[in-house]
């Protein structure tokens, strides 16, 4: 949810539960227009909260003036001091996803995971046990980059893609009809697209290249992974991960207001298949 709106933005998201004490608000309000000055971003984003034992880490992302640039993301404590975490790797991922649980909620924490590693002596080939020490902070670089992948949501027009490649905010765009606003077809994951080029030419003849251009979120594998439901008189759309439970997305209909919000435990729903 943009950072300029956010009074607005965690109203019309607090269908959830998800809310933030007054003081927290007004801390994030400063704060925040501080990041996008000092920072230099073209707007910022407040992505969500980790839910940790001992403290919670409030997230907030700044975008360039391309939008589906690599974001910079930044975590705090207090609402106040912000630290900004470095990009997300793969090894990072494959370090991170033998890690189960609650988060701590300090990043110096560091989780203890014993491994078995091949030692070779000669001609002998012997298994030793190795402890690894992980880092929380990467553990939450890792899981923010697996949430914006998998459920960062964005509706259809409101970025588009200049013939010149760079994509930008669509001043234009005034939100969705009633009846778009109902299907899982009218948004895009917020990040470069994956399935878009396994589509067929038929396929892609169908499509505007310049709103059509991420992946949409009726092909998302499991299938049934998002709830769809209208609030408010049907004066609001809320979308909600099955999968990453906490994600919430909202869309006022024929309006500019939409964002989305990530309250949770970082932890993925990975019985969902076998719910639905």
């Amino acid at each position: 949810m943009d950072a300029e709106s956010l009074l607005l933005a965690l109203e019309l998201a607090s269908g959830s539960g998800q809310g933030l004490s007054p003081d927290r608000r007004a801390s994030l309000l400063t704060s925040l227009m501080l990041v996008k000055r000092d920072y230099r971003f073209d707007r910022v984003l407040f992505w969500g909260r980790i839910l940790g034992l001992v403290a919670d880490y409030y997230i907030a992302q700044g975008v360039s003036e391309d939008q589906l640039a690599p974001r910079k993301t930044l975590y705090s404590l207090n609402c106040m001091e912000w630290s900004l975490l470095p990009p997300a790797t793969k090894e990072m991922e494959t370090q991170t996803s033998v890690v189960k649980g609650r988060f701590m909620g300090d990043p110096s924490h560091e989780y203890e995971h014993t491994e078995l590693q091949k030692v070779n002596e000669g001609e002998k080939v012997f298994e030793e046990e190795v402890v690894v020490q992980i880092k929380e902070e990467t553990r939450l670089v890792s899981v923010i980059d697996q949430i914006d992948k998998a459920v960062a949501v964005i509706p259809r027009g409101a970025l588009f893609k200049t013939p010149f490649g760079p994509i930008n905010v669509n001043r234009t765009f005034e939100g969705l009809s009633l009846s778009e606003a109902k299907k899982l077809s009218s948004y895009f994951h917020f990040r470069e697209p994956v399935e878009l080029k396994n589509k067929t030419l038929l396929e892609k003849a169908e499509l505007d290249p310049s709103l059509d251009f991420m992946d949409s979120l009726e092909h998302d594998i499991p299938k049934g992974s998002w709830s769809v439901q209208m609030e408010r008189g049907n004066a609001l759309v809320v979308l909600r991960s099955l999968l990453w439970p906490g994600l919430t997305f909202y869309h006022a209909p024929r309006t500019k207001n939409y964002g989305y919000i990530y309250v949770g435990t970082g932890e993925k729903n990975l019985d969902l298949p076998f719910m639905l």
